[in-house]
């Protein structure tokens, strides 16, 4: 396992910053705690939707309807006292439904720019693949820059921002595929499935019948302090080798037509740190890595089109990521 040898120290603690990122863990477990009392038996799915959040990035939740998508994007704004927009997105909305609309005030004279609801820290895009091409990429700019410009004019997203994106699988009917460049977009997209006898026998009694919201158990302070612990998590060289090694072999693998973009290597990079701090470290090791090649490369790579229909189906990506791990050497 690669060493700490010249790991920055987290927030000046002692020990190479064991304590800082121990005192991480214990803000989180109760973010972790309130998640898992909404999505039962997926401590899994829990765990990289935090890390998502840590590392600033955006989740897609693919799945089919029923399964918590829709619970576990709520679950997770709520936790956080933070400001909050949910958009369900349908084929008929408008680009100006998210951003916003500039009009004219006759008592002013002057033209005013009305916020849409992705002024927010935390965006839930309900369906997003529900909606027509023109109104997923009014999110393109949002997501990447931290911005969005009308009629020439920038306007700056509140810090933290998160979009959190459902869709149901494109075999469904009345769904537009997101295009790759919205995909890469995503730091993560994970699937929940369907929930164990126990855990669904807990869901079928509860009374609450619905979404549950928990209360916040942090606010935009937190998560910003969080975020820049992260930052100061230590990835060995040979890290860096390890996870551009795989990049690499995705672009040069003949079953993908499209391998990993350069924002998708950071992506991983970001959420290596991440996953980390959450485990209380301050140094990243390979299976950080490993455990987040597919959920943050699957949805960024296509497959060869001259593969038959039953090599391109819905968990080839993952396949093919796994079998790329196994090719390649692990660093002690």
């Amino acid at each position: 396992m690669p060493q700490r040898e010249g790991s920055s120290v987290l927030n000046g603690a002692g020990n190479g910053g064991s304590g800082a990122a121990t005192a991480a863990v214990e803000r989180l477990r109760p973010l972790e705690t309130s998640l898992e009392s909404v999505i039962r038996g997926k401590p899994d799915v829990v765990r990289l939707s935090i890390v998502c959040l840590l590392a600033k990035g955006h989740l897609l939740i693919e799945d089919v309807p029923g399964v918590g998508k829709t619970t576990l994007a709520q679950g997770l704004a709520r936790s956080v006292q933070c400001t909050f927009h949910r958009l369900q997105f349908t084929a008929d909305m408008l680009p100006s439904d998210v951003l916003g609309v500039t009009i004219y005030n006759a008592h002013s004279g002057e033209f005013e720019f009305k916020q849409g609801p992705i002024f927010t820290n935390f965006l839930l895009a309900d369906e997003i693949n529900r909606s027509t091409p023109k109104t997923q990429s009014a999110l393109l700019e949002a997501m990447n820059e931290l911005q969005v410009t009308i009629d020439g004019r920038s306007y700056t997203l509140p810090p933290p921002f998160m979009v959190v994106a459902t869709q149901n699988p494109i075999e469904h009917h009345g769904t537009y595929p997101l295009p790759e460049s919205q995909l890469d977009r995503f730091l993560l997209r994970l699937r929940i499935g369907y929930p164990d006898l126990t855990s669904e026998r807990e869901i079928v009694r509860r009374r609450d019948f619905g979404v549950y919201l928990p209360n916040p158990v942090l606010n935009a302070d937190d998560i910003l302090q969080l975020q820049a612990l992260v930052e100061q998590v230590s990835v060995d060289d040979a890290l860096v080798d390890y996870l551009l090694t795989v990049v690499d072999r995705t672009r040069n693998h003949e079953s993908l037509a499209l391998g990993v973009s350069p924002r998708g290597a950071q992506a991983l990079f970001r959420a290596t740190q991440a996953l980390a701090l959450l485990e209380g470290r301050d140094y990243a090791i390979p299976d950080d890595i490993k455990r987040l090649v597919i959920p943050v490369f699957a949805h960024r790579v296509t497959i060869n089109p001259r593969l038959s229909i039953a090599q391109r189906g819905p968990v080839a990506a993952a396949a093919i990521l796994q079998e790329i791990l196994t090719q390649i050497e692990v660093p002690l």
